[in-house]
């Protein structure tokens, strides 16, 4: 495996291992495909060391039945890797108009964020998706301050992704990995719609 070299070692005082190890908070966003993808890739590796994993999805109704959550959930009850647990809030996608949706929306995203801040608080998981967070940041349904100050300040060694199109200014600076997906082409430029086996 190919050793990847930092471009600079800070003078933090702690050790290689003790660095290579600190638990880091995680922003997938940009226009194209693949970002809640390449956070469940990386719940699958979170599993495969032993690790419990927290699934939040904020935008997809508890009715979608997707590929990664079925997945997910049968190597969880495996009992070969670590536990999975897979949590939906909302009632389906956040642009289909029904009267008081927006409330409910709004109210279901702040349920889940308390939700998220208690296990946070009591180390529930040791990795976290939170997917389509950004959304809700974006609409105003949350606190930003407290969602950041929330994720730098969180205890023990718990890692967390956050996926979504255009991921707040302070988030991103607040993250230590972030990767911006950039769409060349997609089917839907063409009027083709969601495909089975590629988006869910």
């Amino acid at each position: 495996m190919p050793q990847g070299r930092p471009v600079s070692v800070p003078d933090d005082g702690l050790t290689t291992r003790q660095r290579r190890n600190r638990p880091l908070l995680i922003v997938h966003t940009g226009p194209g495909k693949g970002k809640s993808t390449a956070a469940f890739g990386m719940a699958l590796r979170a599993w495969n060391q032993g690790w419990p994993v927290g699934v939040f999805q904020f935008v997809k109704s508890a009715k979608w039945r997707i590929g990664e959550e079925r997945a997910l959930r049968v190597l969880g009850e495996s009992g070969e890797g670590g536990p999975v647990a897979w949590h939906k809030m909302g009632e389906g996608w956040s642009w289909i108009q029904r009267p008081g949706s927006e409330e409910d929306h709004a109210a279901d995203a702040r349920e889940g964020w308390a939700q998220i801040k208690r296990d946070l608080a009591a180390e529930t998981y040791r990795f976290y998706v939170l997917d389509e967070f950004t959304y809700p940041l974006k609409w105003g349904w949350l606190d930003l301050d407290d969602v950041v100050e929330t994720l730098a300040a969180r205890p023990g060694t718990q890692h967390v992704v956050v996926t979504g199109r255009d991921a707040p200014g302070r988030l991103v600076e607040a993250a230590d990995l972030v990767t911006e997906m950039g769409k060349v082409r997609h089917p839907m430029d063409a009027g083709q719609k969601g495909q089975r086996g590629i988006e869910w």
